[in-house]
Parts: C-alpha cells; sequence; structure tokens
C-alpha cells in the first residue's frame, strides 16, 4: 500500500484546504510558504496508474470539497487539493479493465468541508466507476481471491463515515484499522509497528501496518526547504525495508504495509516476496 496515495500531485496555486490549521491558512496567502507546504504534503512520486503497475494494492484516501466552489465536486487532498477524485477513479478503473484479475482496497478515511449530499455524490461516483466490479460487505475470512475472480469483484471500499451503513458495497472502516505511530524516530516507529501486530484482532479484520514516520511542526522549521522526502524518507527507508523483510504473513502477522514514496526502494516487490512463506507453509502442510 502506498500512504497519501494521491499526493503525486498537488495544487500549489490552489487555497490551502480545510485539513488545515487556521494559522496555515493565514500564512498561505504567500506563494512561497504553499512552495513549502507542497514539499511537506507530497508523499508520494508516482500517479495511480504507475504505482498500480509498480504493484501497489491499496490506497490510503483523503478527500474534500474546495469552500466556496459551487456544486459538489470532491477533490484528493492533503494540505493542499489534489486532482480530482473521479479522475483518479477513472484512472484506477481503466488498470482494473486491462487486469480483471486484480483486487484493490481503497480507503476513504479522512473528509473534510464534506455534508450528506457531498458524500452520497462521493459514493454515486464510485459506483459510476467500478459498478459490479464492488465487492459488497462480507465475512472478511470469506474474502479470498478465487471468491473475488468468481464473482467478478476488484474493489473494496472502505468508508470511514457512518453513511457506510446504506451502501452495500461500503465496508466499514473498523474493518480497516491502520494505528498511526506519528513519530519522527525509526526506533519507535519499529517498535509501535511491532506491538499493533501483537494487538492485531485474530479475525475479522485487515489490518495496515503504517510504515511511515510524521513531521513535527519543528521537525519541517528546521528543515523547511529540504522537504519530506530528504528529510525524513531517503535516510529512514532502507531500515523500514528492513523491518518489512523480517515480517510473516497470515494470521497475527503483517496483512497490509503502506509507505512513503514507495519506488525509492523495492518496497513492492520486499511486501509481495512475503506471499511466498505463506506458500511454503501450504507445501509444508501438504
Amino acid at each position: 500500500g502506498s500512504h497519501d496515495s494521491f499526493s503525486y500531485w498537488v495544487d500549489e496555486k490552489s487555497p490551502v484546504g480545510p485539513d488545515q490549521a487556521t494559522a496555515i491558512k493565514r500564512l498561505a496567502r504567500i506563494s512561497f510558504v504553499r512552495k513549502i507546504m507542497k514539499k511537506w504534503s507530497v508523499t508520494q512520486n508516482l500517479t495511480f496508474k504507475e504505482q498500480l503497475e509498480g504493484g501497489i494494492r491499496y490506497f490510503d484516501l483523503r478527500v474534500s470539497s474546495k469552500p466556496g466552489e459551487i456544486g459538489q465536486e470532491i477533490y484528493f487532498i492533503h494540505g493542499l487539493f489534489g486532482i480530482k477524485v473521479w479522475d483518479g477513479l477513472k484512472e484506477i478503473n481503466s488498470f482494473l479493465e486491462q487486469h480483471p484479475k486484480e483486487v484493490i482496497f481503497l480507503d476513504f478515511n479522512h473528509f473534510y468541508a464534506m455534508d450528506d449530499s457531498h458524500h452520497h455524490f462521493l459514493i454515486n461516483r464510485i459506483r459510476s466507476a467500478f459498478e459490479s466490479k464492488l465487492c459488497c460487505v462480507e465475512c472478511v475470512e470469506y474474502v479470498t481471491l478465487l471468491y473475488m475472480w468468481e464473482k467478478k469483484h476488484q474493489v473494496l471500499i472502505f468508508y470511514h463515515h457512518p453513511l457506510y451503513q446504506e451502501y452495500p458495497f461500503l465496508w466499514p472502516g473498523n474493518k480497516m484499522p491502520a494505528p498511526w505511530a506519528n513519530t519522527t524516530n525509526v526506533h519507535k516507529l519499529l517498535q509501535f509497528l511491532e506491538t499493533t501486530l501483537g494487538e492485531r484482532s485474530r479475525y475479522g479484520t485487515f489490518h495496515v501496518s503504517q510504515a511511515i514516520l510524521t513531521p513535527r511542526v519543528k521537525t519541517i522549521a528546521r528543515h523547511l526547504i529540504r522537504g519530506l522526502k530528504n528529510t525524513l524518507v531517503h535516510r529512514n527507508l532502507p531500515m523500514i525495508l528492513n523491518w518489512v523483510k523480517a515480517q510473516k504473513p497470515g494470521v497475527m502477522g503483517v496483512n497490509i504495509i503502506t509507505s512513503d514514496f514507495v519506488e525509492l526502494v523495492d518496497f513492492a516487490a520486499t511486501v509481495i516476496a512475503l506471499n511466498d512463506l505463506l506458500l511454503e507453509e501450504d507445501e509444508s502442510a501438504t
């Protein structure tokens, strides 16, 4: 999976998003401030299509309306506004059309400046984009690749808002827990990942290990021009990747792992290779 999957493009000319504090919104009237914000808002270099081609199958999504804009259009957001959600969904669907056996998870976990009418608009966009590819809510343990292939489903949508109850194809957010370390320290991050894996629910939910470091205000202040990638990600990704290599998938093991700038190391390939351990277990059992 990728963290803030859509943030490969954010619009530094747009107003600052409603996910930001009032003080930042005021500061961001200066175009130089928005340029700096972009350096810290972008967590991916690759487009949806490029991420999909690189093996990413879980997408972490934050969305918002644009306050003051007429209509109910919804955009991806991370400090600054990204592309329209509809354009992203179409790009993902185009990949799925060409690869009918691939299955993806779309996790809509943060909503800003959205009332119920915005939510219904977005949900109808999701339905229009994927139609029969959408997998309705089911017992997690039943949802194997074979199950998805038989039903010709390719998309699981997780929707962290009470309106999920009105649509059978929206999975509740609590089926996709994604504990967050909220630290700049890689050792604390790895300890947190170990602890939360140990607390993982044995049945009934998926699980996201967020292998990401989060800048604090003072981190940004000290390294203003360098941005997220050069300050936190480059230096620590090798250690994070070593942790990934040491993991085992399956019950109480890793399930979905997310990272920033997924192309900087062999992140996707390393996570995908962990599945071979499950095949080895099957072979030894038979």
